[in-house]
């Protein structure tokens, strides 16, 4: 039986989720059991079958076998002079991802599990009703521009939470604009389009917060960094793949996009998130590099278990509640005014 327990929130990243694998091996080799999950996008794909009950080895294996070629799932036009274009102007991005769709959900059903109702949390506080389910998936609803906790929020797309389909809520947080066609959840006569969770928060690492109350277990935050969780976010996108050619409209839009997947929640960690965030180095491997080699796959497993090696090694729950979370806390520009001094972020 396990002696120590956390939270885990992942972060989005697409390709660069491989990483996960060697990171969960990394904490079941430390005796760890993972109590609630949470993810975007890559994270929270992640997130989905740790809740549904894989274990580190298996979704190891998983993770460094995903078909990744086969999630650019196109249509006919797409492959003629000029298709790309046409299915973004169309239909809103360039690959289907239906295939992915029935990818995830056939992984969750190979545990029995479908729906939010399968993931029920043995531990939840019956007072606190976010608590009710193990997993959360973070999606955004571009129509209504709100940012969509699942299956929290599914009222919000006339769902009973317990009802929703686990995979096709991954599918919605997954969907990065311009790559995947986002997902048009239609509710009577009501369509809302909905995109990668990253538009609006990729790393959320602060759902499991509980106000008022002190932390049971510890959250750990796993972020994809290259190689410095505070490093310029265009250091980070110089090796992403590009679909077409390089100064095209699908290029210029899909820059954008990833600019600000990538930024969300980097321009401001505290210091309370900072501490018990485990930097992944993502060895300059792309969101979208789908065609990405079996040596890159191993290197950046191997990155993920090593990063959380090392987070572990210094890591005192005890310490970060005296140190960190019980610490009164510093106003945004005072932190802003730190960071800039140089000050390092207290815990790892």
């Amino acid at each position: 039986m396990a002696t120590n327990q956390a939270d885990l929130v992942f972060e989005g990243g697409g390709v660069k989720g491989i990483a996960f694998g060697g990171a969960l091996k990394a904490l079941a080799d430390a005796d760890y059991e993972i109590k609630n999950v949470a993810g975007t996008s890559a994270g929270a794909i992640a997130a989905a079958l740790v809740a549904a009950g894989y274990d580190a080895e298996e979704l190891d294996a998983l993770l460094q076998a995903m078909p990744f070629k086969k999630f650019q799932d196109e249509s006919g036009i797409d492959r003629f002079p000029g298709g790309k274009l046409v299915s973004l102007l169309s239909e809103l991005g360039v690959y289907e991802g239906k295939f992915f769709q029935t990818w995830i959900t056939e992984r969750l059903a190979d545990k029995d599990v479908v729906t939010f109702g399968d993931l029920l949390n043995p531990d939840a506080d019956p007072d606190d009703p976010d608590q009710r389910w193990r997993l959360r998936v973070i999606a955004s609803d571009v129509t209504n521009r709100r940012l969509l906790v699942l299956p929290k929020d599914a009222p919000r797309l006339g769902v009973e939470p317990d009802e929703l389909n686990v995979g096709y809520a991954v599918r919605m947080s997954m969907s990065i604009p311009i790559f995947f066609e986002p997902v048009v959840h239609e509710n009577g006569g009501e369509k809302t389009v909905i995109v990668d969770g990253g538009m609006l928060s990729n790393f959320p690492v602060w759902l499991f917060d509980r106000k008022g109350k002190r932390p049971r277990w510890p959250t750990f935050g796993l972020l994809l960094a290259e190689p410095e969780p505070r490093e310029e976010i265009g250091k980070r996108l110089d090796n992403e793949q590009q679909i077409g050619e390089r100064g095209s409209i699908v290029d210029y839009v899909k820059d954008m996009a990833l600019t600000m997947l990538a930024a969300h929640d980097r321009l401001y960690l505290d210091n309370a998130t900072y501490a018990r965030t485990v930097p992944v180095p993502t060895l300059g491997v792309g969101t979208t590099e789908f065609d990405i080699s079996e040596d890159r796959i191993q290197a950046l497993r191997d990155s993920g278990e090593g990063a959380m090696k090392a987070f572990l090694d210094d890591w005192d729950f005890q310490r970060y509640l005296s140190e960190v979370r019980d610490q009164p806390l510093r106003g945004r520009r005072e932190l802003l005014s730190a960071l800039q001094g140089g000050e390092e972020g207290a815990g790892s």
